[in-house]
């Protein structure tokens, strides 16, 4: 699968992509991840992709035009890659972002282009362009980078072979323990881990996991 994403701000993505398993992913050519520096579509000598907002207010909008010339080049001319291609527009407005979502992309997907916001946010036109605008949750950031981010995290692990073990996949986390068995953070005070996890009973330590967990 390829992740292509629309920013200002590419560097911000330099120690995510070169760290752990997403790297690993990468070199094994198992994804592909790209990230496209929206200045590179922008005209003019200094090259600008935002404006002042129509009906006045603080702060600036970034610019339509450098956004659809990105889109054009970025999505894939390949007809069987397009068919199965996505392009998202980030937006607390946006519907939720789910685990349902990342696993039907995963599947399903073969390119998806996010367009990552900043400042004021992103000329509502751009919308038009976009097969989805969406939300990784009920609040505000900076910008659509860390979104951006998360969404191809989440995807990213349901892939096959980007995760080692399926388990780990399948199952929001349950809690988990090691040594020491009992910690002692002061005098008086202990703090053990639940009898059943040294109990040495698989079942019963397979039951409650499945209790503390969540399939999903």
């Amino acid at each position: 699968m390829r992740f292509d994403i629309i920013t200002i701000f590419p560097s911000l993505f330099d120690s995510f992509l070169k760290e752990s398993l997403l790297d690993k992913a990468q070199e094994k050519k198992i994804i592909q991840i790209n990230i496209h520096n929206l200045r590179d579509w922008a005209e003019g000598k200094h090259k600008i992709v935002d404006d002042k907002p129509f009906g006045g207010g603080p702060g600036m909008v970034i610019k339509i035009e450098p956004i659809y010339k990105a889109i054009k080049e970025v999505r894939s001319k390949k007809l069987e890659v397009r068919k199965k291609s996505k392009i998202i527009f980030l937006s607390p407005r946006g519907k939720k972002f789910t685990q349902a979502m990342a696993k039907n992309w995963a599947k399903n997907l073969k390119q998806l282009v996010i367009i990552s916001g900043r400042y004021e946010g992103i000329d509502e036109r751009v919308k038009r362009l976009a097969s989805e605008t969406i939300s990784v949750g009920d609040f505000i950031t900076l910008g659509g980078e860390i979104p951006a981010m998360a969404i191809i995290e989440s995807i990213a692990r349901l892939i096959p072979r980007v995760v080692g073990k399926k388990t780990s996949i399948e199952k929001l986390d349950f809690p988990q323990y090691t040594r020491p068995e009992i910690f002692s953070p002061q005098k008086g005070i202990k703090w053990p881990v639940p009898k059943v996890l040294v109990s040495g009973n698989h079942k019963k330590i397979e039951e409650w996991r499945k209790k503390k967990s969540k399939e999903i």
